[in-house]
């Protein structure tokens, strides 16, 4: 399917590979008609900087953004006549500070940035997504704050409120910032692939809070391919997930969450498959066509026209992981 709504490129983001147009390149090779580009947000503690950083100063972490910026909209003009590129960005919520920059950085930027990624990939300040060690000690800092309930806490109460506070967090995000797409929204169990949030009630209620209110203002729910090439069977959001969102009447579209060239559509075959499995009728999409609810930053979403399975793009996407 010619979408979608999460990329990075290793010109602006350490962990990923390729360069900025090589990405955009690769998507109009496969097919893709419109192809979302969404560095990461700047980081403003040192402390919160991935090892692969080390050396670069929150100065040049600011300057990186700026000119991913201005390269994704030269992009954008520049591969016009074959590709709808949009310009966007992927959120970091580690702390409150995070949250007041990134609202200074929407302004300064003002049209600029056409839509937000909604992500969450911290849990009390600490990576949920770099490494298994890093993820347990987010866990285990989830901690209760009666003193006596915390020594006799079960390992399933102490999920409970791990996965709880990350909800919690992206409720906040939801609400004042009111992402067009929702990143990954089950990422939080991406070490633990087979946990049902059914089994925590807090948490569980909390997913179901942030879904109704994602879809009452209309977001789109990525599935998101890159859960494939981490050793998921199924793209984010995992079946139980996918199937609450449905049934809330929250709409889904897609993203490759590609780090590199070499990633762009990739697993999109397999993620074919799993919607259809899933009864999938509809997907969606940004667009800069003014169609139906408008977000606040201009673009609105569009349902992907005739039987989404039989475009031809799915048999030019990458089938599987690449070296």
């Amino acid at each position: 399917m010619p979408f979608s709504h999460h990329s990075h490129s290793g010109q602006f983001c350490r962990h990923a590979s390729g360069t900025l147009e090589e990405v955009v390149l690769e998507a109009i090779r496969q097919g893709f008609e419109v192809y979302g580009l969404t560095e990461h947000v700047p980081r403003y503690r040192p402390d919160d900087l991935y090892p692969e950083e080390a050396g670069l100063s929150l100065h040049s972490l600011m300057q990186q953004f700026t000119d991913f910026l201005d390269e994704a909209h030269r992009l954008k003009s520049a591969y016009a006549p074959q590709i709808t590129l949009l310009v966007g960005l992927e959120t970091e919520f580690i702390t409150n500070t995070d949250l007041e920059n990134l609202s200074t950085l929407l302004s300064e930027h003002s049209g600029r940035i056409e839509y937000i990624v909604g992500s969450i990939h911290h849990v009390n300040a600490i990576p949920i997504d770099f490494d298994q060690a890093s993820f347990e000690r987010a866990l285990h800092t989830s901690t209760v704050t009666d003193v006596v309930a915390e020594m006799n806490a079960t390992g399933k109460e102490r999920m409970d409120n791990f996965l709880s506070t990350y909800f919690d967090a992206h409720y906040r995000l939801l609400e004042r910032f009111r992402p067009e797409i929702i990143g990954h929204l089950d990422l939080c169990r991406l070490y633990n692939p087979e946990l049902r949030f059914s089994e925590f009630p807090n948490a569980w209620d909390k997913l179901k809070r942030n879904v109704k209110y994602a879809t009452h203002y209309g977001a789109l729910f990525e599935v998101n391919a890159a859960a494939l090439r981490k050793g998921w069977e199924t793209p984010y959001p995992g079946e139980d997930v996918a199937a609450l969102i449905l049934e809330l009447g929250g709409r889904l579209a897609l993203s490759d969450d590609s780090h590199g060239p070499h990633r762009v559509g990739e697993n999109y075959p397999r993620m074919r498959d799993y919607l259809r499995q899933l009864g999938v009728k509809e997907l969606w999409y940004l667009t800069r066509t003014p169609e139906g609810i408008t977000f606040e930053r201009g673009l609105s979403a569009t349902r992907v026209s005739g039987d989404w399975w039989e475009h031809d793009c799915w048999k030019r996407c990458a089938p599987s992981a690449q070296t």
